[in-house]
Formats: structure tokens, sequence, C-alpha cells
């Protein structure tokens, strides 16, 4: 059963990736820089590979939230809720900021990406303690 609910968790974090890169896709691709076609997306497109690891890589974050949460006796949705929004907003989006700082990002991306961060770490949390 836990297995499903890390799957669950994952894939929320996922559709809401999908959502959130989509309304901010303009902002997001000029301040990451993302070399694009005369047609404005993407040079050479997005593979599905990127998907695919996204998903795994959203995997590993759900399993280690859940195996936290665990530990930690987090078992109630609120619970989930605000220990996700820590997890992304005092470690993902930190650690995001930083690396961003040293590449000459603008503060924008950071906001992008970390804002994605919390959110999709509170669903995880949400989902995780729902089962």
């Amino acid at each position: 059963m836990e297995l499903l609910n890390v799957l669950a968790a994952a894939f929320g974090a996922f559709a809401l990736g999908s959502v959130w890169y989509m309304v901010l896709a303009e902002p997001w691709m000029q301040d990451a820089k993302v070399p694009r076609g005369p047609d404005g997306k993407p040079q050479g497109g997005m593979s599905p590979g990127i998907f695919a690891a996204s998903f795994l890589l959203q995997l590993v974050v759900a399993g280690m939230m859940r195996h936290v949460f665990a530990l930690s006796g987090i078992d109630s949705a609120g619970a989930g809720i605000v220990a996700g929004i820590g997890i992304g907003l005092f470690f993902i989006a930190p650690w995001i900021t930083l690396n961003n700082l040293y590449g000459m990002r603008p503060l924008r991306l950071s906001l992008i990406d970390g804002g994605y961060a919390t959110l999709a770490c509170a669903v995880m949390g949400l989902i995780l303690t729902l089962f």
C-alpha cells in the first residue's frame, strides 16, 4: 500500500507541475535562458525521457517524504500539508535559489521553480497522509 501512496503523491506533484509550467512557460523560458526555435518553442523539443526522469525524481522525493513522515509521526492531512510546505519552502526552494544565484539567473526563476517545489511538496504531503 505504501508504494501506491508514494506513486500517487509523485503523480499529484507531476500533474501540478504540468499545469504550473504551462501557465508560467514564457517567463520560465526567458529566465532559464532556454534556447528556442523560430516557433518560440524550446529548440529540439522536449523528449519523453525528460518527463520520465522528472517523474522518477519525484518518486524519490515522495518516497523520502513518506519515510520522514513515518519517522516523525506525521499522519494527518493538515500536518502533511504543513510538513510538505516546510520541506519545499525551507529545504528545496533555498537550494534552487542558491544554484540560481551562482548561475546569475533572475530572482523570478527562483520564485517560479521554488514556488512549484513548495506547492508540489504540499500536494505530496497531503496525498501521503490521505492513505
